[in-house]
């Protein structure tokens, strides 16, 4: 699996998604699980498979879902330095 530096240069971004459920023992009651992977936009699949993954197998019905996401470099930020020197 790629590190978080080589997913970032690829175009991935951190995905934070906040998720509101229903509590299985009590339904009127809503809870919240924050989720963060490194994911592509405007796709999301990582979120998708996980929303997914939720609905197949967790009790509490999800609600809502509220996300953001966030490229934190490009491959247009990016320099690679061979050498570097210092002045005193």
């Amino acid at each position: 699996m790629p590190n978080e530096t080589e997913l970032m240069m690829k175009g991935y971004g951190l995905t934070t998604a906040e998720m509101f459920y229903h509590m299985p023992d009590h339904p009127h009651v809503l809870n919240t699980f924050v989720w963060q992977d490194y994911d592509l936009a405007p796709d999301h699949d990582k979120l998708l498979q996980f929303i997914g993954f939720w609905q197949e197998t967790l009790d509490g019905p999800l609600h809502s879902v509220r996300f953001v996401h966030r490229k934190l470099i490009s491959p247009g930020e990016w320099r690679h330095v061979t050498g570097e020197f210092h002045y005193h």
